[in-house]
C-alpha cells in the first residue's frame, strides 16, 4: 500500500470509554463516523489523545476490531501499535495489518532511555519482519517529550534505508518545526505530519503530508476548508480553538470539549492515570470554543 493513501487532515481520535474504564465501542465508532463525515481524510486510532498505553493490549485489539466489524474504511485509518515491550508492538501491528488499517504509527518502546540507535533498529526490525507477510505501512511516531526517545533524524535515515518500502512515514509531535521540515527533506515519498494543523497551509503547497492533531476531534470542519480550499479564515479559528489549551492537559481537554460539542458528558471519561478537566477549565474551554464558533461566519 502507498504512502500517498494518507494525507491531509488527520484527527488523533479520542476514545470514549465506558463506566468500568473500558473502551465504549459504542461511542468510539460513532465518533469516528462523526468525524470522517465532518471534514476529516483520516484517522490515527489509538494513539496518544486515543490514551492507547493505558489500555491492555486486548483492550486496543478490540477497539480496532470494532473498525472493522462496523464497516469503517480502515484504509484511511493509521493505528497506534507502539509499546514498551516488542512482543507486544508485534502482536498490535500484526493485528492491524490482518484487519487492514492503512498503516500503523509506531511509538519508540518508551521506558529505557538513552538506548542506542541499535536497540531501537532491532525494535523495528522485528515489527517489520513479523509484519512481513502483510506489510503494513510503518509510520514513525516522534513524541519525545512523551516517550523520552526520539526518532532523530540519523536514525530515521538508516530506517529508511534499511526498510525503504515499509518506513513510510512520521507523526511528529515534538512542536519543534525545523525537525519536521528536516525529517520531511530526508525523501519526496516520506510522508510528514506534524501534530498541529497550524501547518497546514505550509503543507499545502507540498513540505508536508497534511497533519495529525488532537484538536482536529473539535474542528475537522475549519481543518478541511485549510486543507482543501487555503482557507486562512478557518484556519485562524481552528488554531484558535487549539490554543484554548494551552497551559492545560490537552486529552482531558479534548475530551471535555468534546463532551460539550455532543451534548454527551459521558465522553468526558477518563482513563486512569489521566484525570477529568477540572470544573472551571471545562467552563472556561466551553466558553472559549463557542465564542470563536460564532465569530466563525459559514
Amino acid at each position: 500500500m502507498s504512502n500517498k493513501t494518507l494525507s491531509g487532515v488527520i484527527a488523533a481520535i479520542a476514545t470514549p470509554i465506558d463506566d468500568t474504564g473500558a473502551p465504549d465501542l459504542t461511542r468510539v465508532i460513532k465518533l469516528a463516523r462523526f468525524l470522517l463525515d465532518n471534514g476529516c481524510d483520516g484517522l490515527n486510532v489509538l494513539g496518544t489523545t486515543g490514551e492507547a498505553t493505558s489500555f491492555a493490549l486486548a483492550e486496543r485489539q478490540a477497539v480496532m476490531d470494532a473498525y472493522k466489524a462496523n464497516g469503517l474504511p480502515l484504509s484511511r485509518l493509521m493505528v497506534g501499535t507502539g509499546a514498551a515491550a516488542a512482543a507486544d508492538a508485534v502482536a498490535l501491528t500484526r493485528h492491524a495489518a490482518a484487519l487492514g488499517f492503512g498503516g500503523a504509527l509506531v511509538l519508540p518502546p518508551f521506558y529505557y532511555k538513552g538506548v542506542p540507535d541499535d536497540g531501537l533498529v532491532a525494535y523495528i526490525d522485528a515489527i517489520v519482519t513479523a509484519t512481513a507477510d502483510r506489510p503494513i505501512p510503518l509510520y514513525l511516531y516522534h513524541y519525545p517529550a512523551m516517550s523520552g526517545l526520539p526518532w532523530t533524524i540519523p536514525l530515521i535515515k538508516r530506517l529508511l534505508e534499511l526498510h525503504p518500502s515499509r518506513i513510510v512515514g512520521l507523526k511528529d509531535s515534538s512542536g519543534d518545526m525545523d525537525y519536521a521540515r528536516a525529517a520531511a527533506a530526508l525523501s519526496k515519498d516520506f510522508a510528514v505530519f506534524p501534530s498541529t494543523e497550524a501547518c497546514l497551509l505550509e503543507a499545502r503547497g507540498g513540505t508536508f503530508a497534511g497533519c495529525i492533531s488532537a484538536t482536529a476531534n473539535l474542528n475537522p470542519d475549519l481543518c478541511a476548508r485549510a486543507w482543501g480550499a487555503g482557507d486562512a479564515a478557518a484556519l485562524d479559528a481552528a488554531v484558535a480553538i487549539r490554543r484554548l489549551f494551552e497551559g492545560k492537559p490537552l486529552v482531558s481537554g479534548v475530551k471535555a470539549l468534546l463532551a460539550h460539542i455532543h451534548g454527551d458528558p459521558a465522553l468526558a471519561r477518563m482513563k486512569p492515570p489521566l484525570a477529568p478537566l477540572p470544573a472551571a477549565d471545562r467552563t472556561a474551554v466551553a466558553a472559549g470554543y463557542d465564542a470563536v464558533r460564532a465569530r466563525r461566519v459559514a
